[in-house]
């Protein structure tokens, strides 16, 4: 008898994120030009041409996609921690992707965050941290004017493309 493997697949993080969609195979050629996404596998779904399952390792995690049987539209709202904010929203436009937000000013806690709505409808929060505040450094820099209009930037869900 098999040792019990691992409770978490080799690869696979604690939480592994779903996008369902109407052209999963759109989106993961968009997830590979615009994020440098790597296929690690799809399988035919119930209609000819439809995907039923898909993987793509988008740096160090796995996100799930298939092509949605539901009646209603649920786009995923997604956070991808980058290394350069400016050039990973550059490449994410380049591939198609609409600009909800621009990139910020450094947030009160340390990150700049740009909001991009990818071709299919999902919104995407890239995301690099560039600094490492103290607890007290990020209370005080939440009273400033500046940080707050960094952090209203990506709350508002008025900009375009939102619903």
């Amino acid at each position: 008898m098999n040792a019990k493997p691992t409770p978490i697949p080799d690869g696979y993080g604690t939480v592994t994120p779903w996008i369902a969609g109407k052209d999963t195979a759109r989106l993961i050629d968009f997830l590979k030009e615009a994020f440098g996404g790597e296929e690690l596998g799809r399988v035919e779904g119930a209609e000819p041409g439809s995907i039923g399952h898909a993987e793509v390792r988008i740096g160090t995690s796995i996100v799930m996609m298939f092509d949605s049987p539901f009646k209603v539209d649920t786009p995923a709202m997604m956070r991808l921690w980058v290394e350069d904010i400016d050039a990973a929203l550059a490449r994410a436009v380049d591939a198609g992707a609409s600009l909800v937000t621009p990139a910020t000013d450094v947030q009160a806690w340390g990150d700049r965050v740009a909001r991009v709505r990818d071709p299919l409808g999902h919104l995407w929060w890239l995301q690099e941290h560039v600094e490492e505040p103290s607890l007290e450094e990020m209370s005080r820099r939440m009273a400033e004017p500046k940080y707050q209009r960094a952090m209203e930037q990506t709350q508002v869900m008025d900009a375009p493309g939102l619903i």
